[in-house]
């Protein structure tokens, strides 16, 4: 599930690190960091402003010509006493001096360039610099800083690959299994919210989601024209949350209470992909405990457990979600609170995993990242086997005999606009003995990653067809795009900006 917050100020790259100058943030009254490239590039213009050659400032504050130049050139930082006698030479106060504000375009021009071949990457690249002074062309200079940004932005469209991705999610998934998906910080968060607007219990209606967004200051806005990306849009500056009242698969307050979480949590614009999944694990998490408070669900699983009635619909009905809700909110509780290890998977009808978590040892199949995501489930796990059953009204269970063990596992499927799911939660053998439904008498076995298990056809099926059969695939035109680029991947924010425009006049 996906939501994004939109910031208003955009952040940009920083080419190179300010030095710190000891003196000069002294004099300025803070620990603040002095911009010496700012810094030079200003003396420079003031100078020059008042027609005075580095022999003429020289002479006035008693430094050498050739002194002056590196200052001017951003390559040494002047002591407190110098610049208390360069500002007074040139007319200005401290604070004129040190001003951070670029005193024209080309100034600004000529300060980026400087930044960006003292950075990293213009380093990395072994070119010769090009001087920076007053005879360089201002079209050659546009030109200079121009190359730097595209040059900037190939590589981090580059660096944004589906590897990267798989590997970021696989990074995320073992933290969640290192504390067994139970974040105390987000239980803490969401029942704070929760008191606030004095919920007592039961489903979290639509009107009490309403409250918590006007509790925060936020108004709410159904419109028809959201951008086609998103699923909400946040405005920050007239603290507005933009919905849409045709939620297609996905339960409308959840959309509200995760856009909400965003602020809540006090997330920032993403700068990595891994970091833009890891608030997303968390704004879902945090709109799950609000909708299944930790409180009266942990209370509801614990007598279900005495009574060896547990039962992911039960969950699921007692606080209106749903079921694919009930069985993320309950890997997040099993272990803390019931002592009880899972996996949860949610699989296409093609057999492609979509989403998974385990922390109870279960051998789903990875690549060589440790991702799970896009592998094909065993044909004979329970995730699978529940396509084929006819009763899609209840639960399908079935124990199966895995090359890590047997697991116990309850299965439903789901149709959402991309296709038929099956949602599975299972566990070990040894805690089958709490759940509903653990008399089933359905039986599997399977050896995978052999792959004689059933990546092969079987031998009497290939001696008939081996050679004979020349399938037409389906080509998925994701596998050869590349990975959306952005703070928020797959989002046109000019599209969202527009919108934002448009609506802030309402």
């Amino acid at each position: 599930m996906q939501f994004f917050t939109y910031h208003q100020e955009m952040q940009t790259p920083t080419w190179s690190k300010p030095h710190q100058s000891l003196d000069a943030g002294n004099a300025a009254g803070s620990n603040e960091e002095i911009d010496v490239i700012s810094l030079g590039r200003r003396i420079r213009h003031l100078r020059k402003q008042k027609k005075l050659t580095l022999d003429d400032m020289s002479e006035a504050v008693g430094v050498a010509p050739s002194q002056l130049s590196l200052i001017e050139n951003g390559k040494r930082e002047p002591k407190l006493s110098l610049l208390s006698k360069l500002a007074a030479t040139l007319g200005v106060t401290m604070d004129d001096l040190l001003g951070a504000e670029p005193i024209s375009k080309r100034a600004a021009l000529e300060i980026e360039l400087e930044r960006a071949q003292r950075g990293p990457l213009y380093q990395s690249l072994a070119l010769p610099t090009v001087r920076v002074s007053s005879r360089l062309p201002m079209d050659v200079l546009e030109a200079l800083v121009g190359l730097q940004h595209e040059l900037e932005r190939r590589l981090e469209m580059q660096a944004a690959t589906p590897e990267e991705a798989r590997r970021a999610n696989s990074i995320l998934r073992m933290e969640m299994r290192e504390v067994n998906n139970y974040y105390p910080h987000l239980e803490e968060e969401a029942s704070k919210v929760l008191a606030a607007v004095g919920y007592s219990g039961g489903p979290l209606s639509h009107h009490v989601a309403a409250d918590i967004a006007t509790h925060l200051g936020f108004s709410l806005r159904f419109v028809g024209d959201l951008p086609h990306s998103t699923r909400s849009v946040t405005d920050l500056k007239n603290r507005r949350i933009y919905l849409t009242q045709s939620s297609g698969d996905h339960d409308p307050r959840a959309v509200l209470l995760q856009a909400i979480g965003h602020y809540v949590l006090g997330h920032e614009t993403p700068t990595t992909y891994y970091e833009f999944l890891r608030q997303r694990v968390h704004t879902n998490y945090f709109a799950a405990a609000l909708l299944m408070p930790e409180k009266a669900a942990t209370q509801q699983l614990r007598e279900a457990k005495a009574r060896k009635e547990l039962s992911l619909e039960d969950l699921r009905d007692a606080f209106a979600v749903s079921y694919e809700t009930a069985a993320h909110r309950f890997t997040n509780l099993a272990t803390q609170h019931l002592d009880i290890t899972t996996h949860f998977q949610k699989v296409h009808e093609s057999g492609i995993i979509h989403k998974a978590y385990e922390n109870d040892g279960v051998n789903f199949p990875a690549d060589h990242t440790g991702a799970i995501e896009g592998q094909a489930v065993c044909r004979y796990w329970t995730s699978r086997e529940v396509f084929d059953i006819p009763d899609k009204f209840r639960s399908f269970e079935q124990y199966t005999d895995t090359v890590a063990g047997t697991y116990w596992c309850t299965a439903r499927t789901e149709r959402h606009s991309s296709g038929l799911y099956s949602l599975s939660i299972g566990v070990p053998f040894a805690h089958a003995k709490w759940f509903r439904g653990r008399d089933t008498p359905e039986r599997s076995k399977s050896q995978c990653p052999d792959p004689s298990c059933c990546r092969k056809p079987p031998p009497d099926l290939s001696m008939s067809w081996a050679g004979q059969a020349w399938p037409a695939a389906r080509a998925n035109s994701h596998l050869l795009a590349a990975m959306p680029t952005g703070a928020f991947p797959g989002v046109d924010e000019t599209e969202v900006y527009k919108f934002l425009a448009m609506h802030s006049e309402d």
